[in-house]
């Protein structure tokens, strides 16, 4: 498997809209999170429910977010968390992480 991202890395999620059947919760774009599991690599769920191979494979993280962020009423603890499964073709580097 060759993951782009490794556990403890910042990443952000694509703030992206196409049409389609889209596998990436449409609350959870542009927002920043930490990978905490590299999980592995699946056919691309994407291209699946088009009726396609789903290949390329694509490697699949579990990202934790903080609550607070996701959700700016929040009223939960501010050490709350949501994670989410995300594939990598999502995800972009968050903006000042090496």
């Amino acid at each position: 498997m060759s993951a782009k991202y490794a556990v403890g890395d910042n990443v952000t999620v694509r703030r992206a809209f196409p049409p389609g059947h889209i596998r990436t919760p449409y609350f959870i774009r542009g927002q920043q999170g930490v990978i905490q599991e590299v999980v592995g690599e699946f056919a691309n769920p994407e291209e699946l429910a088009y009726g396609r191979n789903g290949q390329p494979a694509l490697t699949l993280y579990r990202v934790q977010f903080q609550q607070t962020d996701v959700w700016p009423d929040y009223e939960g603890s501010p050490k709350d968390t949501a994670m989410v499964d995300l594939y990598e073709n999502w995800l972009e580097p968050a903006e000042g992480a090496a």
